[in-house]
C-alpha cells in the first residue's frame, strides 16, 4: 500500500471515530433531554397536588369560619325602643320610628349588649327579637350615654352567647365580620366582611346643636349601616372585639366600632353578682388627640406626649373636691400610664365606689399627686 493510500485510509478511520463520537453525543443529550422532561412532568405533578391540597386546605379553613359565624349569628338580637307595629323596611319609619338596632347576647340568662342610642337610657323598655323569632320586653340596666354603650336584661335561660375577645390585641389588617340588622327585621342577622382599617380612631359628632368626640374606635371597612348599631364585630375565632357604632355617611367603606374591652368589667359584674355599681371620679376627660380641638395653646405643646385632658370637673364630685380642675392633664391612675380616656374608664369600671385611687396629673408644667376615693355614680 503506498503512502498515499495510507493517508487518505487513516482519513477514513478518524472519520468514522468522529461519527461514533457524534452518535454518541448525541443519544447521550436525546437521554439527559428525556430524563429532565420526566422530572419535570413529575415535579409539575407534585406542584398541581401541592396547589390542589393549597386550595381544599383554604376552602376547608373558610368553611370552618362560615360554621363558626352561623353560630354566632344565633346570639345576635333585634332590639328596638317601640313594639313592632308591623312596618317594612319599605315603609319610612321601618327603621327610624322603631329605633331599630342591633345586639348581642353575653351570658346564658339574658344579659344583652347594645348601644344606648339603640335601647334607651337606663331603666328603660326595650323590645329584643331573638333569631328563633320569640320576643321578650328588655329592661335596659346599664347605660352610658357618653360612650354609648348599654346592657340590657331579658327574662330567659339556657341562651347561647358570645365569647368575648381582647381588643387590645387586635391588629390592622385582620380579618373581621360585623352582623346585625342592617335596614330592617327583614335582613336581619345580615353578615358582612372586611378587615381592620385602623385603630385609636377619633371622630367628632354634632346633634342638635351639640358637639362631642368618641375615641379610641375600631375603623373596618366591613359594610355598617344603622341598624347595625349595637352588633357586634367578629375575629375569625368567633369572639367578639368591638360593638358596632357609628357609620361616617360622607364616605363609603368606613365603619366604627367600640373596643370590647371597655365594657368588660360591667359584663362580668353582671354575670357574677346580677349588678353593677359604677363608682366614678366625676371627670370627663379626652384623649391627647382631640386636645388640638379644645385647646389650641396646650395642642401645640410638644412636652405634651402622654396624659389625657380633663375638659369637665363635676360639682362636688370626688375629683373637685381634691383639686381637679378643667384643663388638668392626668398622667397616671395607681402608677399605671394613661393615653386613652377609655383606659382610665376601663380601670374605673374595675373599681366599687369606696375604692382609693391614686392620680399624678399635670397643671402648668408641674406635676401633682392626689388620692381620691371614688363614689357611686
Amino acid at each position: 500500500m503506498s503512502r498515499g493510500q495510507k493517508f487518505v485510509k487513516g482519513l477514513e478511520t478518524i472519520a468514522i471515530i468522529i461519527l461514533i463520537i457524534s452518535f454518541g453525543v448525541l443519544a447521550y443529550c436525546v437521554y439527559i433531554s428525556f430524563k429532565m422532561d420526566k422530572e419535570y412532568a413529575k415535579n409539575q405533578n407534585t406542584y398541581e397536588a401541592d396547589k390542589l391540597i393549597a386550595n381544599v386546605e383554604k376552602e376547608e379553613s373558610t368553611d370552618g369560619v362560615s360554621e363558626i359565624i352561623e353560630k354566632v349569628t344565633n346570639s345576635v338580637v333585634g332590639i328596638s325602643k317601640l313594639k313592632n307595629k308591623g312596618s317594612t323596611v319599605f315603609l319610612s319609619e321601618g327603621t327610624t320610628e322603631l329605633g331599630l338596632g342591633s345586639g348581642f347576647i353575653v351570658s346564658q340568662d339574658g344579659y344583652i349588649v347594645t348601644n344606648q342610642h339603640v335601647s334607651g337610657s337606663k331603666y328603660n323598655t326595650c323590645y329584643v327579637t331573638l333569631a328563633d323569632g320569640r320576643s321578650f320586653d328588655g329592661t335596659v340596666v346599664w347605660a352610658d350615654e357618653d360612650i354609648d354603650l348599654s346592657v340590657v336584661k331579658i327574662n330567659s335561660s339556657n341562651l347561647d352567647y358570645l365569647q368575648l375577645g381582647d381588643s387590645d390585641s387586635i391588629k390592622v389588617a385582620q380579618n373581621v365580620y360585623a352582623i346585625g340588622n342592617p335596614i330592617g327585621f327583614e335582613f336581619q342577622r345580615t353578615v358582612t366582611y372586611g378587615i381592620i382599617s385602623g385603630l385609636d380612631r377619633t371622630i367628632k359628632l354634632e346633634e342638635e346643636d351639640k358637639t362631642y368626640y368618641m375615641e379610641d374606635l375600631i375603623q373596618t371597612d366591613a359594610t355598617i349601616n344603622p341598624g347595625n348599631s349595637g352588633g357586634p364585630l367578629i375575629n375569625n375565632n368567633g369572639q367578639v372585639i368591638g360593638i358596632n357604632s357609628v357609620k361616617i355617611t360622607s364616605a363609603e367603606g368606613i365603619g366604627f366600632a367600640i373596643p370590647i374591652n371597655i365594657i368588660k368589667p360591667i359584663i362580668e359584674s353582671f354575670i357574677q353578682t346580677g349588678g353593677f355599681d359604677q363608682a366614678t371620679l366625676g371627670i370627663f376627660a379626652y384623649d391627647k388627640n382631640v386636645i388640638p380641638y379644645i385647646n389650641s395653646e396646650l395642642g401645640t405643646n410638644k412636652s405634651l406626649d402622654s396624659g389625657i385632658y380633663v375638659a369637665k370637673v363635676n360639682v362636688n364630685s370626688p375629683a373637685s373636691k381634691n383639686g381637679i380642675k378643667e384643663g388638668d392633664i392626668i398622667l397616671e391612675i395607681d402608677d399605671t400610664s394613661l393615653e386613652k380616656m377609655s383606659k382610665l374608664r376601663e380601670y374605673i369600671y374595675s373599681k366599687k365606689p369606696g375604692d382609693t385611687v391614686a392620680l399624678t396629673y399635670m397643671r402648668n408644667n408641674r406635676e401633682y399627686d392626689v388620692q381620691i376615693t371614688l363614689v357611686k355614680k
